[in-house]
């Protein structure tokens, strides 16, 4: 029998695997639920439920941050978990894993040990630039284009890459993604309105307001506490308000991509230029995102439905597509593998 391979793209909220046994794509989130400290009893959606609602002795755990494994073997346990648990696990399969690029060496060496050592007892881990990954989804032919730009907004990173035949010129890593925003929302309705809300509430905010887009409406309620009586109460939350909080932490990332092109060389450039920016990754997914970054770095910017699903679906046809999965994945085991030299 054949044996399987699994693309794994693992988010900081959550995991998107391909199975190419079944040839079908599954998303679960990246949690765990831990009681009194010691022992897991959920993983994946049924943890994920209990986020901020937990009792006092169970803790809601997200093993990734910031794009890279913080739990390692909370990690190995959730994703060990989730291909046993109604998928038909099989050990000895292959997996191509999806990484980004701009972390450390010991950091990208995680991700090969996670499946490595573990039960699945994997033949071979393959790895490939989350960049690479995306823009394959996106059915670019990153084989031949000159010049290609990928902003993938995640839920707690954003990654720049710059691409160019195959290869990756340029990537940088920035520490802001959704949970920065729902942070700034929250923070700033603490602040403003001296009443305390959640993280899926600041969550709530950012996607039905479509803070982008004009025509929204003025303003929600929400429920939380007020910090002045210290009670539960409900209170409207405007639009504006959340606007101006979103808007300044993504700036950054718009100054950060600016930056990045001013050091591109001049043909990649230009390709790029003519070309425009693509934007991945769940927050990519906000209306009228494109258009606003577009008017803060001057070139077009586009973006596709399920922009969240681009680099598993990359991961899909590299697995799929002989040529690709020679070129643009590789082993760590090879001896030329370039981060272990």
């Amino acid at each position: 029998m054949a044996r399987n391979i699994y693309g794994l793209d693992l988010g900081t909220y959550e995991i998107k695997i391909f199975d190419k046994k079944k040839v079908r794509i599954w998303r679960e989130k990246n949690v765990i639920a831990m009681k009194d400290k010691k022992y897991i009893f959920s993983v994946g959606n049924e943890a994920y439920k209990m986020y901020e609602k937990a009792p006092e002795n169970v803790e809601i755990l997200f093993p990734m941050k910031n794009g890279v494994i913080a739990r390692f073997d909370d990690m190995q346990y959730l994703l060990g978990s989730l291909l046993k648990t109604d998928h038909q696990f099989a050990r000895g399969a292959e997996y191509v894993i999806a990484v980004p690029t701009d972390v450390t060496e010991v950091e990208k060496k995680a991700f090969y040990d996670l499946v490595m050592h573990s039960e699945a007892k994997a033949k071979s881990v393959r790895i490939v630039e989350r960049g690479l990954a995306d823009a394959v989804g996106l059915g670019l032919d990153v084989m031949n284009e000159t010049g290609i730009f990928i902003a993938n907004f995640g839920g707690g990173t954003t990654e720049l890459s710059v691409l160019s035949r195959g290869g990756m010129v340029m990537n940088r890593l920035l520490k802001t993604g959704g949970e920065t925003l729902d942070a700034a929302i929250a923070g700033r309705v603490r602040r403003n309105r001296e009443f305390l809300i959640g993280k899926s509430t600041a969550e709530r905010l950012r996607k039905e307001f479509a803070v982008f887009e004009d025509g929204t409406a003025d303003a929600k309620r929400v429920y939380g506490r007020d910090l002045t009586s210290g009670v539960p109460a409900h209170t409207e939350i405007q639009i504006s308000l959340v606007r101006a909080a979103v808007k300044e932490p993504l700036e950054e990332c718009a100054e950060a991509i600016r930056s990045m092109l001013t050091r591109t060389p001049p043909d990649v450039r230009r390709a790029i230029e003519a070309r425009g920016i693509y934007l991945t990754g769940g927050v990519a997914g906000l209306k009228g995102f494109p258009t606003y970054l577009g008017e803060r770095t001057g070139l077009k910017v586009f973006t596709v439905p399920d922009p969240e699903l681009c680099a598993v679906k990359g991961l899909q046809k590299i697995i799929l597509d002989k040529e690709y999965y020679k070129k643009l994945s590789y082993s760590m085991l090879d001896q030329n593998y370039r981060w272990l030299r």
